[in-house]
């Protein structure tokens, strides 16, 4: 229990009102630490604290690394900065030997502050001293850049470059084209074949696959377990939030993603309509957060790797990856989500990364600088991207077959684009041709309310409309619908094709012990909100299933 002796006697509280004193005592809480444990994690909720035994490490992340801040001893306060800034905690603080603090919620340390100067006035100076050490470790940690040399209209450099990206790996994109850039290209690199990568420590991949650079650049290709109590496939909202829960229950947890955590939300510019994020946050922000998340209890994430097959089985399934690996699996969780509808248009494969985009493809912003740009879709999606994209080009058209835009996206995200005076929406209107050589140059656009065709100039068409189920990898394995869509819970029940005397569970498919979740799922919202809950949701549902499965093994009641 805090009490005002407790205080007294430290250099922090010195000339601080007796009152206020027992005020502080009365409102702190008695936390203990063991040696070892985390008081603070970057990212967590803030709180005023002064350590009265022990010692803390306080370390940060920098650029991938682990770097060393400070050390917290008896007497030394800390929490003011993110708690005076709005923010939430920007350091780690572990615990080097048994560690006893008094905590002070931010309303109370606030009300503290305003009743007494000298205090405030030391807090405030300790409020520097953090900022500086902060500077210090990041101007002081070499930035470990990764160099990717390519020209824009390459397919090859495209894919790399938007790997990178989605992957939150820091690089920096030289095309020998472009003249301010081309004297920055590391010598001899230019004059090999393209595109090459540079890593930080100088090594030179030539004409890399995004499988070769995974593993360079720091990402898992390999599981490292034969057998997994759930193996996730798919790492968009649904299957991070499987692999955070899953990891966070104390099951051993296998994610499986073909290209980068986050699926389509994660190439998503702003989300402003997720609970708990009211200025809103990129899909790359909530994907590299729910990552981090996800390892930090110790899920196993594999990318760049694509899973060709599921074996059912007694007890385990088997699932097959390409490549031939195999990996056995308690349960399964099916969470692919689905992938951008194509532009059924003669001729729109060859423009793929030369003028036209499937998705958001954030990396290709800095090219529309001054251009005009246009996208078709009319889902929020496309209306994200187009906010995103008015920052850089001159001007950006939505193009919507809809009489309305309001039959498809948000009111919030309709005002913001109204709002924009280089931003225009075009609805019953859709692109009839694509027009040019080895890049694309022009679109016809047909407008229905008038039966006139339109020629516009444009070297960047983003496509955004819809997306498709993509799941014949299942073949028969498990009930499907016609549109690929996999079939669960109370859908099984008509088709007759569930083989237990129970019942199945909510999200669990034709196949006991393989669920689905999220936007792959039959009759699924497609809302990140919702592919969140139901990642989660289908964690509760597969302990449930190994709980029988156990049972039934065991006999045990």
């Amino acid at each position: 229990m805090i009490t005002a002796d407790c205080l007294r006697h430290l250099p922090l509280f010195d000339g601080v009102p007796e009152a206020l004193l027992h005020a502080a005592a009365q409102d702190a809480a008695d936390v203990h630490v063991n040696e070892g444990e985390y008081l603070i994690r970057e990212g967590d909720t803030a709180a005023f604290f002064v350590l009265l035994d022990g010692e803390l490490a306080v370390t940060k992340e920098v650029a991938g690394a682990t770097r060393p801040v400070d050390t917290y001893r008896p007497g030394d306060s800390f929490g003011e900065l993110p708690l005076l800034l709005g923010t939430a905690a920007t350091v780690d603080l572990r615990a080097q030997s048994p560690v006893r603090a008094m905590r002070i919620e931010g309303p109370e340390f606030l009300t503290l502050l305003a009743h007494a100067e000298e205090l405030a006035g030391r807090v405030l100076a300790n409020m520097s001293r953090r900022v500086g050490n902060l500077q210090r470790v990041t101007l002081d940690t070499p930035q470990a850049v990764t160099t990717l040399v390519g020209s824009a209209d390459d397919l090859h450099c495209f894919g790399l470059r938007d790997f990178l990206s989605r992957n939150q790996v820091v690089f920096r994109w030289l095309d020998p084209g472009t003249p301010t850039l081309a004297c920055e290209i590391p010598t001899g690199v230019e004059a090999g074949p393209l595109p090459t990568v540079v890593l930080p420590d100088g090594e030179v991949l030539v004409q890399p696959s995004v499988r070769d650079l995974a593993p360079r650049v720091g990402l898992q290709v390999e599981p490292t377990l034969e057998e997994y109590d759930v193996v996730i496939v798919g790492g968009g909202p649904a299957g991070l939030a499987a692999a955070v829960y899953g990891a966070s229950e104390g099951l051993c947890t296998l994610l499986i993603e073909k290209e980068a955590p986050g699926g389509q939300a994660g190439t998503s510019s702003r989300i402003e309509n997720y609970l708990g994020f009211p200025t809103g946050l990129s899909g790359g922000e909530l994907s590299a957060r729910a990552l981090r998340q996800a390892r930090r209890f110790g899920a196993e994430v594999v990318t760049t790797r694509e899973v060709a097959g599921i074996r059912p089985g007694q007890g385990t399934h088997e699932v097959l990856l390409d490549g031939g690996t195999r990996v056995r699996a308690r349960s399964v969780v099916l969470t692919m989500g689905v992938s951008w509808r194509t532009l059924p248009l003669p001729g729109t494969e060859r423009f793929v990364g030369r003028g036209v985009w499937y998705g958001a493809a954030r990396t290709e912003a800095p090219g529309t600088r001054g251009k005009d740009v246009y996208l078709i879709g009319g889902g929020n999606s496309a209306g994200q991207a187009a906010m995103f994209f008015s920052n850089y080009a001159r001007r950006v058209s939505i193009l919507i077959r809809a009489d309305h835009v309001e039959k498809g996206m948000s009111q919030y995200l309709i005002d913001q684009l109204r709002a924009r005076e280089n931003v225009r929406i075009c609805e019953r209107c859709e692109v009839t041709a694509l027009h040019g050589d080895a890049h694309l140059k022009a679109l016809t656009v047909h407008h229905s309310d008038t039966g006139e065709d339109e020629h516009v100039e444009t070297d960047s068409l983003f496509v955004l409309i819809g997306a498709d189920a993509r799941t014949d990898w299942l073949g028969d394995t498990l009930l499907r619908d016609e549109h690929g869509y996999v079939c669960s819970g109370l859908d099984l029940a008509p088709e007759g094709v569930w083989p237990l005397k129970r019942d199945p569970f909510p999200l669990e498919t034709s196949v006991p012990g393989v669920f689905v979740a999220g936007d792959v799922r039959r009759g699924s919202v497609k809302r990140v909100a919702s592919s969140v809950g139901e990642g989660s949701m289908s964690i509760a549902l597969v302990h449930q299933y190994l709980a029988l499965a156990t049972h039934d093994r065991t006999g045990a009641p």
